[in-house]
């Protein structure tokens, strides 16, 4: 099969599901392998509503003394994926996204505004996390051939038991954090910090070339870093340790109540993915508290 042939059969795969007896998508085959990605990330169907939702807890970690549980904690991301055809790099793909994490009281499950450093004995303003957008390959999306037109995704989870998984690496994550001055390479303040993401999907289902998307998708994250900067814990020794898991919904209303009700409430974006034409640049929790923060100050000066 040549490349121009190819490049149609995969438009034709992505406009129309396949039939229930057709072949299983092959991981080894680049386009395949970019389906497979679209079908974990978002759906098949361009512009169709992905909710991923986890729940966990948030520690403390400080050197000499017993580690703290200082908060649950429940989030979500909502997503839709642009589905993209090029006549040299085949089938691709771009996702645009939201997502919100709260901070709950660890005694009553109740999203929390306001904490008591146990440190410093100071309340403080708590920043939920609303990042909009968090989106994935929107400058460079991701394709099945290089511009060369030679093979580029790559399938790469591994099978057991009749589950694909995916994981055991982690992102480092060093970069100049927007809340520090221009000499972090004299003082210190550089964002360091290390995540760790897993996922499991039933092969049957990720590999079924007429579903849309994987049903029953379990993820785990987890992230170890400097202090939230609303905790104002300043240069004192330390790190927060945050542990969760979580599943694909099958809609956003597969919601627990606490998300939803928090959401409507108070991010009534984050109902929908944003638009599939959204070029803004991404978020970080570094951007909002920022902004926040610059908010608070001059409603305190007024």
């Amino acid at each position: 099969m040549n490349r121009l042939t190819k490049v149609l059969a995969a438009a034709l795969c992505v406009s129309a599901p396949l039939t229930a007896g057709a072949q299983q998508l092959d991981p080894n085959d680049p386009e395949d392998a970019i389906r497979i990605s679209i079908k974990q990330n978002c759906s098949l169907k361009e512009g169709e509503d992905t909710v991923y939702w986890w729940h966990g807890k948030m520690y403390s970690r400080r050197a000499g003394e017993k580690d703290r549980h200082l908060f649950n904690m429940q989030g979500m991301n909502v997503r839709a994926c642009d589905i993209l055809e090029d006549p040299k790099q085949g089938l691709g793909f771009r996702s645009v996204s939201r997502e919100v994490m709260f901070y709950l009281d660890p005694k009553t499950n109740e999203v929390v505004d306001t904490w008591v450093n146990p440190w410093t004995n100071e309340e403080v303003r708590i920043i939920q996390v609303a990042n909009d957008p968090v989106s994935m390959n929107i400058k460079r999306p991701s394709y099945a051939y290089d511009e060369d037109g030679k093979p580029k995704a790559k399938f790469r989870s591994f099978e057991h038991n009749g589950y694909y998984l995916n994981g055991g690496g982690a992102a480092r994550l060093f970069y100049t954090n927007p809340l520090a001055g221009d000499y972090q390479e004299y003082v210190g303040g550089t964002y360091h910090a290390m995540e760790f993401g897993t996922g499991a999907s039933p092969v049957d289902d990720l590999l079924d070339a007429s579903a849309d998307h994987v049903e029953d998708r379990v993820i785990s994250w987890a992230r170890v870093s400097k202090w939230l900067p609303w905790m104002k814990m300043g240069d004192r020794d330390g790190v927060a340790v945050f542990h969760t898991a979580g599943m694909r919904l099958d809609s956003w209303d597969d919601l627990p109540d606490v998300v939803k009700t928090e959401i409507l409430e108070n991010y009534p974006v984050y109902v929908t993915a944003p638009p599939l034409d959204d070029d803004r640049p991404n978020e970080t929790s570094w951007t909002v508290t920022q902004k926040a923060i610059d908010t608070w100050r001059e409603e305190d000066a007024d």
